[in-house]
């Protein structure tokens, strides 16, 4: 089925992400600590753990970095206990955004997300205002001009619920957070390896911002990732910078 352009976007965020590759070290290393803790250290049972891993490694941490913290976690050394909140909020124009945060000290946490918003054009708003426009899936998406009919017959096979080409021919596979890896890996098994694969809270509809509007929600998406204690951002903001 067809959908909306979010290539431009989609390529516009990785790479901030890539300029800010560092940082994601300390995010990293959070989310393998608190998959190891909960889920324990065994790959085989641990989906959390294997997807924290994944992502570690995307960001180059090193091998030993991922070992020792996820001994760290499943061992008996005393470390900082973190707490997993989410946040929901406002942005330029009514955008939703909802924050996921580990953090160790949750009054810290919301003031400076309170202070992000409110400094910034945005507003914080209460528990579950926003996360109803969200979907909380697997998204793979492809660049232009990988075959829409090989992706979907592979995808298909193995559990997605859907495949949508948008306008430029970015192909965006969706499926269940637990189909998710069974579907990345028949995909790249069969030779279809993805831009950008996740298990992410996507928005059900978009908000088109242009010009100063844009660049202000930009900045606040900025203000808002920068946060020490923020690990995900997600928002319904289709930005024409």
């Amino acid at each position: 089925m067809a959908g909306h352009s979010k290539w431009a976007n989609i390529q516009h965020r990785k790479g901030r992400q890539d300029e800010k590759r560092g940082k994601l070290w300390t995010r990293a290393i959070r989310e393998i600590t608190v998959a190891a803790r909960t889920g324990g250290g065994d790959l085989s049972a641990n989906p959390r753990l294997r997807l924290a891993i994944e992502k570690a490694k995307a960001v180059n941490l090193p091998a030993d970095r991922i070992k020792y913290n996820i001994d760290k976690a499943t061992g008996n050394q005393e470390g900082v206990q973190y707490e997993e909140i989410r946040y929901e909020g406002y942005g330029i124009g009514g955008v939703a955004v909802i924050l996921d945060t580990m953090t160790d000290n949750r009054v810290r946490t919301v003031a400076e997300v309170r202070h992000a918003f409110s400094k910034h054009g945005g507003n914080l708003g209460t528990e579950g205002s926003v996360a109803f426009q969200f979907k909380h899936c697997g998204q793979l998406v492809f660049a232009p001009g990988v075959s829409e009919d090989n992706v979907m017959e592979v995808a298909l096979e193995a559990g997605a619920d859907d495949v949508i080409t948008d306008d430029e021919g970015a192909i965006e596979v969706l499926t269940s957070p637990h189909d998710f890896e069974a579907v990345k890996n028949a995909l790249e098994a069969a030779g279809l390896v993805p831009e950008m694969a996740e298990v992410t809270m996507r928005a059900d509809n978009t908000i088109d911002l242009s010009g100063e509007d844009a660049a202000r929600m930009q900045k606040l998406l900025d203000i808002l990732e920068d946060l020490d204690d923020v690990q995900d951002v997600f928002h319904n903001a289709a930005l024409a910078l």
